[in-house]
């Protein structure tokens, strides 16, 4: 069982971050003609201006004292094509518990089967690369295949191989970690990979760095691009960066952001970056998993774009992976000798004896002394449990769930208590009360746990990487329509904002290409199926007496009937004669995504928007 303890800076780093727009004091990014950029190096140095980064097509200064439009009147040169704010960019993640003792045996995360990676084989001679801008990867994690990584640091940052905090290092677990009997696996097991650390030692960085990072990327011919990070502002420069690697047949996968709010983040909110939310083992949606509309406008300017929201999900909540050496807490607990699942709470050290049941422990109990305490959750806190056991006597403390699931707790800022104290499952709870004998032991670890749409990220980056290795002559875009078509419905029914098409499901994206090979007719529709070349959809929208109607119009589709849906909602199901009228029976004005899809198939049109 494993808990993380970090410094409150590292903590305070990890946290869910605000998506409001934030730029560092005074920097910017200036695009420039390539040929011209030593004049506009020297303005800059001129007038006071320090550059920072020194990039194909742009480069990136501060300015002490000085605004964006005094820059821009600065730097009024023909040279010069644009000035722009440099916005702050920021790991997406949250801390927390997770099951399992990887120090010595090789646990597979609940994501790995939730996404049935475990289903397919990754093809490492099929020459995937996957680039992974963050913190840095800790060289002191064996849990990786060395040979194949290699990587690059931005300005100011360090060393790649060497952490900044324990967010890249866990986010490249996800993604790759090596199948080889200890620790955790990854995605796509031992997949190459290509580290940039982008982040200071504050645990931030800029625009500017990750689009000369996206340039970076392409030099050490990565197929795909990682970013477990956001934040709030579009910046040109960066979007252009990446548009670039997408137009090139890469993939961009980026978080959606942790507010659990409906605030588009950058860079995921790009159309060329695939925004991933996050669920949890439950397939439910995270709390904290951001949500933006895929809607911009209003009325008859009303566009709807399924590339600037949440695409798909993978899973975030309690996700287990690699951590620099000694930087995470692990727990095992073994019960008359047989292993229970157990999350630590506090108190690194050992403890072995018969067992005693203090019910909720709301007071000293001499027969404790000597003992472990077995508790149940309720009534009085953590801390005051296992104080009142450690008053008794006793030697060590495991303290039951009132509710299904596992215990995840912490004795609090001001614990005192000494013994080593675990939480454990409801579930459980018959077999430790019948446990004559227990043994807890509590330590540090090279793994542990994290929540956020940081930790989905990986998830589908590496599961790109995994489908893309059988299928080698797709592009990004194809495997980002795949996944798109195949992914498992969640939430409400249909396409929404929070699950986008729904949960990644790697199986079903592999098969999906073997029926549907790249340069044919892939893509993804609202109701979580693909899109046919050949099936194409038209859709008229018009008023009568007041009243708004749609005529639909279609080819292509080939079974006898066909399913009409509205809103990603199924509306109707149709003779196949090629057309059909909606009459909403409604006045004023509204927007509607309309698609026709084969009876009871995952075969569709793409999406036809009307707006009133």
């Amino acid at each position: 069982m494993l808990n993380n303890k970090i410094t409150p800076l590292a903590a305070a780093t990890l946290l869910a971050l605000g998506a409001a727009s934030v730029q560092a004091a005074e920097r910017y990014v200036i695009q420039v003609d390539n040929p011209g950029k030593g004049i506009v190096k020297a303005l800059t140095k001129q007038y006071g201006g320090q550059v920072k980064i020194d990039a194909e097509g742009f480069i990136a200064a501060e300015f002490p004292g000085k605004s964006l439009d005094d820059v821009k009147g600065l730097l009024n040169n023909p040279h010069v094509k644009l000035v722009e704010a440099d916005q702050v960019r920021r790991p997406l993640a949250m801390y927390n518990d997770d099951a399992g003792d990887p120090m010595q045996q090789q646990v597979t995360p609940y994501a790995v089967y939730q996404s049935q990676a475990d289903q397919l084989t990754f093809n490492p001679n099929a020459g995937m690369k996957v680039c992974v801008i963050d913190s840095g990867l800790d060289a002191s994690n064996p849990d990786f295949n060395w040979s194949a990584i290699t990587g690059d640091n931005d300005s100011g940052t360090g060393n790649w191989y060497e952490n900044g905090g324990p967010h890249g290092t866990h986010v490249a677990g996800t993604i790759g970690a090596a199948d080889n009997n200890v620790g955790v696996v990854g995605m796509a097991p031992g997949v190459d990979m290509h580290i940039i650390k982008v982040f200071n030692a504050e645990g931030w960085g800029y625009s500017s760095d990750l689009a000369y990072a996206a340039q970076k990327c392409t030099q050490a011919g990565a197929n795909i691009i990682n970013m477990s990070l956001g934040g709030g502002g579009a910046n040109n420069t960066e979007e252009n960066a990446f548009n670039a690697f997408r137009d090139a047949g890469g993939l961009v996968v980026a978080a959606a952001g942790n507010d659990g709010n409906n605030v588009r983040s950058y860079p995921a909110g790009y159309s060329s970056i695939m925004m991933i939310g996050a669920n949890d083992a439950d397939n439910n949606i995270a709390d904290f998993s951001q949500f933006p509309s895929c809607t911009s406008g209003r009325g008859k300017r009303a566009t709807t774009d399924e590339t600037i929201c949440v695409e798909v999900t993978a899973g975030g909540v309690d996700t287990l992976s690699t951590y620099p050496a000694g930087m995470a807490t692990s727990a095992s607990l073994t019960a008359d000798g047989a292993a229970v699942a157990s999350s630590a709470m506090e108190n690194a050290g050992n403890a072995s004896g018969s067992t005693y049941f203090m019910g909720t422990a709301e007071a000293v109990d001499g027969a404790a002394s000597g003992k472990i305490c077995v508790i149940d959750r309720g009534n009085i806190s953590f801390f005051d449990k296992v104080n009142n056991c450690e008053a008794s006597g006793g030697i060590g403390a495991v303290i039951i769930n009132n509710e299904a699931g596992m215990l995840y707790g912490t004795l609090g800022d001001t614990n005192t208590t000494t013994i080593p104290a675990v939480g454990a499952a409801l579930e459980d709870r018959s077999a430790l009360l019948a446990a004559a004998t227990m043994d807890i032991n509590i330590g540090a670890s090279d793994y542990g746990l994290m929540s956020g749409t940081s930790m989905a990220t990986p998830a589908v980056a590496g599961l790109a990487a995994l489908v893309w290795s059988n299928h080698p002559e797709c592009s990004g875009e194809d495997i980002r329509a795949a996944f798109k078509a195949t992914a498992q419905d969640a939430g409400v029914a249909g396409k929404d904002d929070k699950f986008g098409y729904g949960i990644v499901k790697a199986a079903d994206a592999d098969a999906y290409l073997t029926a549907n090979p790249c340069g044919g007719n892939n893509g993804g529709g609202d109701n979580g199926g693909g899109t046919g070349g050949d099936f194409s959809l038209s859709a008229t929208g018009y008023k009568q007496r007041g009243l708004q109607m749609v005529d639909l119009s279609w080819s292509g589709a080939q079974t006898t009937n066909v399913d009409i849906y509205r809103d990603g909602q199924l509306i109707d199901t149709t003779n196949n004669d090629g057309s059909y009228t909606d009459a909403l029976n409604t006045k004023g004005g509204g927007s509607y995504d309309y698609q026709v899809c084969e009876e009871a198939s995952n075969t569709c049109s793409a999406t036809q928007t009307v707006v009133f």
